[in-house]
Protein backbone atom coordinates (compact mmCIF):
# COMPACT_ATOMS: atom_id res chain seq x y z
CA UNK A 1 0.00 0.00 0.00
CA UNK A 2 1.02 3.27 -1.02
CA UNK A 3 -0.37 7.34 -0.97
CA UNK A 4 -0.39 9.28 -4.02
CA UNK A 5 -0.86 12.69 -3.57
CA UNK A 6 -2.25 14.78 -6.10
CA UNK A 7 -1.81 18.04 -5.48
CA UNK A 8 -4.79 19.10 -7.72
CA UNK A 9 -6.27 22.58 -7.51
CA UNK A 10 -7.50 23.62 -10.99
CA UNK A 11 -10.77 21.61 -10.78
CA UNK A 12 -12.25 24.08 -7.81
CA UNK A 13 -13.40 27.57 -7.97
CA UNK A 14 -13.73 27.82 -4.53
CA UNK A 15 -12.31 30.84 -2.05
CA UNK A 16 -10.03 28.88 -1.06
CA UNK A 17 -8.88 26.75 -3.76
CA UNK A 18 -5.43 27.85 -3.92
CA UNK A 19 -5.16 26.12 -0.63
CA UNK A 20 -5.73 22.77 -1.75
CA UNK A 21 -1.74 21.57 -2.95
CA UNK A 22 -0.40 22.89 0.58
CA UNK A 23 -3.60 21.07 2.29
CA UNK A 24 -2.67 18.04 -0.29
CA UNK A 25 0.55 17.90 1.32
CA UNK A 26 -0.24 17.71 4.53
CA UNK A 27 -2.90 15.48 4.44
CA UNK A 28 -0.54 13.20 2.65
CA UNK A 29 2.37 13.34 5.14
CA UNK A 30 -0.48 13.05 7.92
CA UNK A 31 -1.49 9.86 7.05
CA UNK A 32 1.74 8.34 5.76
CA UNK A 33 2.72 9.13 9.37
CA UNK A 34 -0.72 7.23 10.57
CA UNK A 35 -0.80 4.59 8.35
CA UNK A 36 3.34 4.21 8.29
CA UNK A 37 3.45 4.03 4.46
CA UNK A 38 5.47 5.82 1.74
CA UNK A 39 3.92 9.29 -0.19
CA UNK A 40 4.85 9.55 -4.02
CA UNK A 41 3.71 13.21 -5.05
CA UNK A 42 2.61 13.22 -8.78
CA UNK A 43 3.90 16.77 -10.51
CA UNK A 44 1.39 18.40 -11.96
CA UNK A 45 0.71 21.84 -13.78
CA UNK A 46 0.67 24.61 -11.49
CA UNK A 47 -1.13 27.08 -13.02
CA UNK A 48 -4.61 28.04 -14.13
CA UNK A 49 -5.93 28.17 -17.96
CA UNK A 50 -9.09 29.95 -19.92
CA UNK A 51 -12.58 28.52 -19.02
CA UNK A 52 -12.77 26.27 -22.53
CA UNK A 53 -15.76 24.34 -23.56
CA UNK A 54 -17.63 25.14 -20.30
CA UNK A 55 -14.46 23.86 -18.09
CA UNK A 56 -12.74 26.10 -15.63
CA UNK A 57 -8.85 25.17 -16.16
CA UNK A 58 -9.82 22.78 -18.62
CA UNK A 59 -6.18 22.38 -20.93
CA UNK A 60 -4.63 22.38 -17.20
CA UNK A 61 -7.22 19.98 -16.00
CA UNK A 62 -6.60 17.38 -18.79
CA UNK A 63 -2.54 18.04 -18.59
CA UNK A 64 -2.70 16.76 -14.93
CA UNK A 65 -4.86 13.94 -16.46
CA UNK A 66 -2.00 12.94 -18.28
CA UNK A 67 0.22 13.26 -16.03
CA UNK A 68 -1.44 11.34 -13.25
CA UNK A 69 -2.17 8.43 -15.50
CA UNK A 70 1.22 8.05 -16.75
CA UNK A 71 2.43 7.94 -12.58
CA UNK A 72 -0.73 5.92 -11.35
CA UNK A 73 0.83 3.64 -8.90
CA UNK A 74 -0.12 -0.03 -9.24
CA UNK A 75 -1.55 -2.32 -5.80
CA UNK A 76 -4.07 -0.77 -3.38
CA UNK A 77 -3.58 2.96 -3.30
CA UNK A 78 -4.82 5.89 -1.02
CA UNK A 79 -5.17 9.03 -3.73
CA UNK A 80 -5.12 11.95 -1.30
CA UNK A 81 -5.86 15.34 -3.44
CA UNK A 82 -6.25 18.24 -3.98
CA UNK A 83 -9.76 18.70 -5.56
CA UNK A 84 -11.48 15.65 -6.00
CA UNK A 85 -11.27 15.28 -9.58
CA UNK A 86 -8.00 13.86 -8.50
CA UNK A 87 -10.12 10.47 -8.27
CA UNK A 88 -11.17 10.59 -12.03
CA UNK A 89 -7.82 8.90 -13.05
CA UNK A 90 -7.68 5.73 -10.64
CA UNK A 91 -11.56 5.26 -10.62
CA UNK A 92 -11.35 4.87 -14.47
CA UNK A 93 -8.15 2.48 -14.53
CA UNK A 94 -10.30 0.45 -11.60
CA UNK A 95 -13.13 0.32 -13.82
CA UNK A 96 -11.02 -0.51 -17.09
CA UNK A 97 -9.31 -3.25 -14.57
CA UNK A 98 -11.84 -4.78 -12.81
CA UNK A 99 -14.88 -4.96 -15.21
CA UNK A 100 -18.76 -4.42 -15.13
CA UNK A 101 -19.11 -5.20 -11.90
CA UNK A 102 -16.82 -2.63 -10.30
CA UNK A 103 -18.89 0.33 -8.33
CA UNK A 104 -17.90 3.29 -6.87
CA UNK A 105 -18.73 4.74 -3.08
CA UNK A 106 -19.03 8.76 -3.35
CA UNK A 107 -18.82 9.78 0.42
CA UNK A 108 -19.49 13.76 -0.89
CA UNK A 109 -21.63 16.66 0.49
CA UNK A 110 -22.11 17.13 -3.25
CA UNK A 111 -23.25 14.59 -6.12
CA UNK A 112 -20.65 15.69 -8.72
CA UNK A 113 -22.96 14.95 -11.39
CA UNK A 114 -22.68 18.16 -13.61
CA UNK A 115 -21.70 18.22 -17.29
CA UNK A 116 -19.84 21.22 -18.77
CA UNK A 117 -23.83 22.14 -19.92
CA UNK A 118 -25.54 22.29 -16.39
CA UNK A 119 -22.81 23.19 -14.16
CA UNK A 120 -23.32 26.70 -12.72
CA UNK A 121 -19.79 26.87 -11.93
CA UNK A 122 -17.61 25.69 -14.62
CA UNK A 123 -15.77 23.70 -12.19
CA UNK A 124 -14.84 20.32 -13.16
CA UNK A 125 -14.54 18.66 -9.33
CA UNK A 126 -18.52 19.37 -9.68
CA UNK A 127 -18.45 17.17 -13.18
CA UNK A 128 -16.08 14.74 -12.29
CA UNK A 129 -18.81 11.36 -11.28
CA UNK A 130 -20.62 12.44 -14.21
CA UNK A 131 -17.47 11.65 -16.17
CA UNK A 132 -16.84 8.21 -14.74
CA UNK A 133 -20.42 7.45 -16.01
CA UNK A 134 -19.22 8.25 -19.70
CA UNK A 135 -21.06 11.59 -20.03
CA UNK A 136 -20.03 15.49 -20.52
CA UNK A 137 -16.53 16.36 -22.02
CA UNK A 138 -15.39 13.40 -24.18
CA UNK A 139 -11.62 14.27 -23.46
CA UNK A 140 -12.45 13.47 -19.71
CA UNK A 141 -14.98 11.08 -19.58
CA UNK A 142 -14.50 7.42 -18.50
CA UNK A 143 -13.93 4.38 -21.04
CA UNK A 144 -15.32 2.22 -20.47
CA UNK A 145 -17.77 3.99 -17.87
CA UNK A 146 -19.17 3.09 -14.54
CA UNK A 147 -22.05 1.26 -15.64
CA UNK A 148 -25.83 2.58 -14.73
CA UNK A 149 -26.63 2.35 -10.87
CA UNK A 150 -22.93 1.47 -10.09
CA UNK A 151 -22.04 5.27 -8.26
CA UNK A 152 -23.48 5.41 -4.91
CA UNK A 153 -23.38 8.57 -2.79
CA UNK A 154 -23.18 9.04 0.45
CA UNK A 155 -24.23 11.88 2.97
CA UNK A 156 -25.05 13.98 -0.43
CA UNK A 157 -27.22 17.04 0.53
CA UNK A 158 -26.25 19.70 -1.41
CA UNK A 159 -27.86 19.23 -5.52
CA UNK A 160 -28.63 20.95 -8.70
CA UNK A 161 -31.07 20.37 -10.54
CA UNK A 162 -29.21 17.88 -13.39
CA UNK A 163 -27.84 16.16 -10.60
CA UNK A 164 -31.27 15.15 -9.24
CA UNK A 165 -32.21 14.46 -12.35
CA UNK A 166 -29.34 11.78 -12.86
CA UNK A 167 -30.05 10.41 -9.37
CA UNK A 168 -34.06 10.06 -10.37
CA UNK A 169 -32.98 8.26 -13.55
CA UNK A 170 -30.68 5.46 -11.25
CA UNK A 171 -27.76 6.58 -13.13
CA UNK A 172 -26.36 7.18 -9.18
CA UNK A 173 -27.80 5.85 -5.76
CA UNK A 174 -28.71 8.02 -3.19
CA UNK A 175 -28.24 6.71 -0.07
CA UNK A 176 -27.90 7.77 4.27
CA UNK A 177 -24.82 7.38 5.67
CA UNK A 178 -26.24 4.54 7.88
CA UNK A 179 -24.12 1.74 8.01
CA UNK A 180 -26.35 -1.02 7.29
CA UNK A 181 -28.36 0.67 4.34
CA UNK A 182 -24.72 1.79 2.39
CA UNK A 183 -24.07 -2.23 2.67
CA UNK A 184 -27.68 -3.22 1.54
CA UNK A 185 -27.32 -0.41 -1.43
CA UNK A 186 -23.69 -1.93 -2.60
CA UNK A 187 -25.52 -4.99 -2.88
CA UNK A 188 -28.41 -4.19 -4.90
CA UNK A 189 -25.90 -2.67 -7.07
CA UNK A 190 -24.43 -5.35 -8.09
CA UNK A 191 -21.03 -4.26 -6.94
CA UNK A 192 -18.25 -6.81 -6.64
CA UNK A 193 -15.21 -4.56 -6.63
CA UNK A 194 -15.06 -1.10 -5.01
CA UNK A 195 -13.65 2.71 -5.24
CA UNK A 196 -13.92 4.40 -1.66
CA UNK A 197 -14.16 7.98 -2.54
CA UNK A 198 -14.19 10.78 0.62
CA UNK A 199 -14.55 14.10 0.08
CA UNK A 200 -13.79 15.64 3.71
CA UNK A 201 -17.22 17.98 2.80
CA UNK A 202 -19.06 15.10 3.67
CA UNK A 203 -18.32 15.95 7.16
CA UNK A 204 -19.97 18.54 9.14
CA UNK A 205 -17.90 21.48 9.59
CA UNK A 206 -18.51 21.80 13.37
CA UNK A 207 -16.89 18.61 13.12
CA UNK A 208 -13.44 19.42 10.57
CA UNK A 209 -12.66 23.31 9.55
CA UNK A 210 -10.03 22.08 6.68
CA UNK A 211 -12.28 21.09 4.16
CA UNK A 212 -12.86 23.18 0.86
CA UNK A 213 -16.11 23.56 0.19
CA UNK A 214 -18.53 23.25 3.83
CA UNK A 215 -22.43 22.40 3.78
CA UNK A 216 -24.33 22.17 7.12
CA UNK A 217 -26.02 18.97 8.02
CA UNK A 218 -23.11 16.62 7.40
CA UNK A 219 -21.88 13.73 8.95
CA UNK A 220 -20.11 13.03 12.10
CA UNK A 221 -16.40 11.72 12.09
CA UNK A 222 -17.61 8.49 14.01
CA UNK A 223 -20.55 8.28 11.45
CA UNK A 224 -18.04 8.30 8.98
CA UNK A 225 -15.79 5.28 10.37
CA UNK A 226 -18.49 3.43 11.30
CA UNK A 227 -19.96 4.32 7.27
CA UNK A 228 -16.49 2.76 6.30
CA UNK A 229 -15.83 -0.22 8.53
CA UNK A 230 -19.32 -1.36 7.00
CA UNK A 231 -17.39 -1.80 3.83
CA UNK A 232 -15.19 -4.74 5.22
CA UNK A 233 -17.42 -7.26 3.76
CA UNK A 234 -16.54 -6.09 0.74
CA UNK A 235 -12.93 -6.04 -1.90
CA UNK A 236 -12.11 -2.49 -1.89
CA UNK A 237 -9.58 -1.93 -4.81
CA UNK A 238 -8.53 1.92 -4.58
CA UNK A 239 -9.67 4.72 -2.29
CA UNK A 240 -9.39 8.80 -2.10
CA UNK A 241 -9.43 11.29 0.32
CA UNK A 242 -9.51 15.20 -0.86
CA UNK A 243 -10.55 18.60 -0.73
CA UNK A 244 -8.52 19.30 2.59
CA UNK A 245 -7.12 22.92 2.81
CA UNK A 246 -5.61 22.89 5.75
CA UNK A 247 -2.28 22.18 7.57
CA UNK A 248 -2.92 22.20 11.36
CA UNK A 249 -1.54 19.43 12.83
CA UNK A 250 -4.66 19.98 15.52
CA UNK A 251 -7.21 19.80 12.95
CA UNK A 252 -5.55 17.10 10.26
CA UNK A 253 -5.40 14.54 13.79
CA UNK A 254 -9.38 14.47 13.78
CA UNK A 255 -8.97 12.54 10.43
CA UNK A 256 -7.05 9.92 12.40
CA UNK A 257 -9.79 7.46 12.86
CA UNK A 258 -10.81 7.76 9.51
CA UNK A 259 -7.18 7.35 8.18
CA UNK A 260 -7.21 4.19 10.01
CA UNK A 261 -10.22 2.82 8.91
CA UNK A 262 -9.35 3.33 5.08
CA UNK A 263 -5.97 1.86 5.50
CA UNK A 264 -7.98 -1.30 7.25
CA UNK A 265 -10.24 -1.40 4.13
CA UNK A 266 -7.18 -1.16 1.44
CA UNK A 267 -5.43 -4.26 3.57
Amino acid sequence: MLIQAVPQWQGARTSRAGDLPAGCRALSAFAAEVLDVPVREVRLATGGTPVADGIANREALLDNKKRHADALADGPVLTVGGDCAAGLVPVAAARARHGKRFGVLWFDAHADLNTPASSPSGAFHGMVLRSLLGDGDPAFAAAPALEPGRAVLVGARAFDPAERDEIEAGRARLVTGEPSRIVAEVRDAGIERLYVHVDLDVLDPSEFAGMDYPEPDGMSVTQLVLGLRALAEFEVVGAGLTECVTGKREELAILSPVLHTIGELLR
